[in-house]
């Protein structure tokens, strides 16, 4: 198996697979804090599994390192919202800076569950005001960690987030710390390659078994022709032939 896929449980019940671009680098010294354990109740190998994404896709040193990333699926129930907040978690035990999650998934949005809040005013209420987006950021587990819902009748304003109103939010929540937007999949709109335009790239999510190799494809190619950065793809639900003890000593 390539060196660049790690194996990452989700709780124990899913196991994904991480592919990144870069090799794994940790930021500088300024911006890192020592690895402190996420609130989460994980395995040792998730959290190991999830640190080193957090450092592949944020804190490579240098140009390269991304502050306000796109998470998309490739089609619907992919895994994509609960990836987005278990590496939001994972980031802000790792840095100074604040961590905003958005919710811009607005035909269906969910990234409050998983932190069992309301969805309350937040990024549509942003877009309607002309305000910034941390007005309306809640604070989560963390005191870095904050939270933008998809907000007041989402729905209606979809269309909206390639917008050069969401492009200026972007840029203002990228200001003040990093940025993780759980948009919706691919197959179901296009916003999350405007929204990946306006940030510093995507990440894809994948589904063993059901996501296929021409069409994943085909929407790399075309999220690379609109000029919009792919950080990587998690392959989630994937299962293994062999035991996972001997995978790990492989």
């Amino acid at each position: 198996m390539s060196r660049n896929f790690e194996l990452l449980q989700n709780l124990g019940k899913e196991e994904l697979v991480v592919e990144t671009v870069s090799p794994a680098e940790p930021e500088t010294q300024a911006e890192m804090m020592p690895v402190i354990e996420p609130q989460l109740k994980l395995e040792p190998v998730e959290l190991d599994q999830l640190t080193k994404m957090v450092q592949r896709v944020f804190l490579l040193p240098g140009p390269d390192a991304a502050r306000a990333v796109v998470f998309t699926a490739s089609e619907s129930g992919n895994g994509c919202t609960w990836i987005t907040a278990r590496v939001a978690e994972t980031l802000a035990a790792q840095v100074n800076s604040n961590v905003y999650l958005v919710d811009a998934n607005l035909r269906h949005p969910s990234l409050h569950q998983e932190f069992g809040l309301e969805n309350q005013e937040g990024l549509v209420d942003a877009l309607q005001r002309g305000e910034s987006p941390r007005n309306f950021a809640r604070q989560l587990s963390r005191p870095n960690l904050w939270l933008v819902t998809a907000g007041s009748a989402p729905e209606t304003f979809d269309s909206s987030l390639g917008s050069s109103r969401v492009r200026q939010m972007l840029t203002d929540l990228r200001a003040s710390g990093y940025v993780l937007v759980d948009a919706p999949a691919v197959n179901a709109s296009n916003a999350a390659a405007s929204l990946g335009a306006a940030a510093d790239g995507v990440v894809m999510v994948l589904r063993a078994n059901s996501s296929r190799r021409e069409p994943t494809r085909k929407v790399v190619q075309d999220l690379q022709a609109a000029k919009v950065r792919v950080l990587g793809a998690v392959l989630n639900q994937r299962t293994f032939p062999i035991p996972q003890s001997i995978y790990n000593r492989l």
